[in-house]
């Protein structure tokens, strides 16, 4: 860390004279770090690959929407991601109906594919997003491939898919476009990981989008991650829907989407996220 602290006194062309460790982060070491002209700084680190690089090409992404306010990118390396330092604020009494307008709007950027120009990670996790040929246009073809059937195999590799498990994830591959029907969109911009932990308050009690999975994807798929762990105010679905309204049947699709997420707990935390993943995929079969 030491090493570090040079590199980025070196970046900012300025003198740390503090560091805090804060929490939150459950995969890399956070910190916010002030310097001698009275700025703060927040700083990733912890590791040394392509992840903090993949983080900050994904927030440079959302901001590309100007919907939602995203952390500024100062600077990053293969072992380390700098960004600008938000304090926290609370939430307002019409805090989840901005978020949940904002966040459809968010949406409304699109792109001619599927994926995005790089992968990056989900969590911890590989997340591939460059399509093949089959895959840039059409939604199913790439959802199966790239995220269930990933994951799957990491399953399989892993451990933990056993004969009753894959006549599930068959049963999957062979239903996937009767589940997938009817719902086709323009490939939006998803923040990919969005849950109660990946977003905070700033000081206008405006939403601040953090640690994204991006990619250009269904935006049904976005919406259902934030349900995984109880979801958020009734507030912010109602007020996405009546910005951006969803097609029908969208709360049946929402459990092909929850599986990818809780096939990655499953790989990344173990057993227990096992009959969830194959309750979901029961659910379809």
């Amino acid at each position: 860390m030491p090493d570090l602290i040079s590199k980025i006194e070196d970046i900012l062309q300025t003198t740390i004279v503090k560091h805090q460790s804060v929490g939150g982060g459950c995969i890399a070491q956070t910190q916010v770090i002030k310097t001698d002209d009275g700025h703060n700084y927040f700083l990733k680190a912890g590791f040394n690959n392509s992840m903090f690089r993949n983080e900050a090409n994904g927030l440079k992404e959302l901001s590309k929407a100007g919907c939602i306010r995203i952390p500024k990118v100062l600077a990053v390396g293969d072992d380390f991601l700098l960004l600008e330092n938000i304090e926290q604020g609370s939430k307002s009494k019409h805090f989840f109906d901005d978020f949940g307008k904002a966040f459809a709007q968010m949406h409304r950027f699109t792109s001619d594919n599927f994926g995005f120009y790089e992968d990056n990670f989900i969590g911890s996790t590989p997340q591939l997003n460059i399509p093949e040929t089959s895959e840039s246009t059409n939604w199913t073809n790439f959802y199966f491939n790239k995220r269930l059937k990933y994951q799957f195999l990491l399953c399989e590799k892993n451990g933990y898919s056993d004969e009753g498990f894959k006549r599930l994830f068959a049963g999957i591959e062979k239903n996937i476009s009767h589940i997938l029907s009817g719902s086709k969109e323009a490939p939006s911009l998803l923040h990919g990981d969005l849950w109660g932990g990946n977003y905070m308050v700033d000081t206008n009690h405006k939403a601040v989008l953090i640690d994204p999975g991006v990619y250009y994807g269904h935006r049904e798929a976005d919406l259902a991650m934030t349900k995984l762990f109880g979801g958020f105010s009734p507030q912010f679905y109602q007020s996405y829907n009546q910005t951006y309204p969803l097609k029908e049947g969208y709360e049946y699709r929402q459990n092909i989407y929850l599986l990818y997420h809780v096939l990655n707990h499953l790989n990344l935390f173990g057993y227990s996220y096992k009959s969830q993943a194959e309750q979901l995929m029961r659910s379809y079969l």
